[in-house]
């Protein structure tokens, strides 16, 4: 399969399904390339003497959609493939926020808006001065709607990283005034609250791992994929599952 091009290969995947199932199929192609690409969407067999079938497909080219068409939609595969559409750098903000007033619109649970946060952080990044800008347009949105997206599990890092802090600072401060006795209140305390921090963002991660994990149980997704979400061991996802 691997040397075939992509119609033969949507012939092979349409003959399968339909082997299977015996239902009419309305075959598509979804394109995600950054690039443009030439594709043909039929394949043909035919000999000199007798033509045997032309099997056709629809393509849809992620690029070419304009991603403004998608962002009233309730379907969480539309808001995962928006960060596969035509957008511009400038638009990179508004890409995302849009993307997580439709998880809110959705009511997903914690589970799916996590893995369709995944996929969409994949392919759509902001660095530190569009994150910024994202959280103060957020801001400016209805109180009610802006409180549902801070809620939003849109990674497990976000919020790890949030409580590890809180949590590091605690420690970092009390471990900082013993080691100042010694070297000095104000050296030890700023050591102390580096290393506090850093031990607490660590931990607080972890913590969102394993919470994230036991929400992608429940729903029943393979321990493959929520190791490849979360990061964890097979090991530690086992353990979990029999908690």
């Amino acid at each position: 399969m691997g040397n075939q091009n992509i119609h033969e290969r949507m012939y092979h995947y349409f003959s399968l399904i339909y082997n299977r199932y015996r239902k009419p199929i309305l075959p598509i192609a979804i394109f995600s390339y950054d690039q443009k690409r030439n594709e043909q969407n039929q394949f043909t067999v035919s000999f000199p003497f007798f033509h045997v079938l032309t099997f056709q497909f629809l393509m849809l080219e992620l690029k070419k959609m304009n991603w403004r068409y998608f962002i009233h939609s309730n379907n969480p595969v539309a808001a995962a493939l928006l960060s596969k559409m035509g957008y511009t750098e400038k638009e990179k903000v508004q890409v995302k926020k849009e993307f997580l007033r439709m998880l809110v619109k959705m009511e997903q649970n914690s589970a799916k808006a996590e893995l369709i946060n995944v996929f969409f952080e994949t392919y759509l990044t902001l660095n530190h001065n569009e994150e910024e800008k994202l959280m103060e347009e957020i801001k400016q949105l209805d109180p009610q709607e802006s409180e549902q997206i801070f809620k939003l599990p849109n990674t497990w890092r976000e919020k790890g990283i949030a409580e590890g802090i809180q949590k590091g600072r605690q420690e970092g401060i009390q471990k900082g005034r013993q080691e100042g006795i010694q070297k000095g209140r104000q050296e030890g305390i700023q050591k102390g609250r580096q290393e506090g921090i850093q031990k607490g963002i660590l931990e607080g991660i972890q913590k969102e791992k394993r919470q994230t994990a036991l929400e992608m149980l429940r729903e029943g997704l393979s321990i493959e994929l929520i190791a490849k979400v979360t990061k964890l061991s097979r090991d530690e996802i086992e353990v979990l599952k029999e908690t």
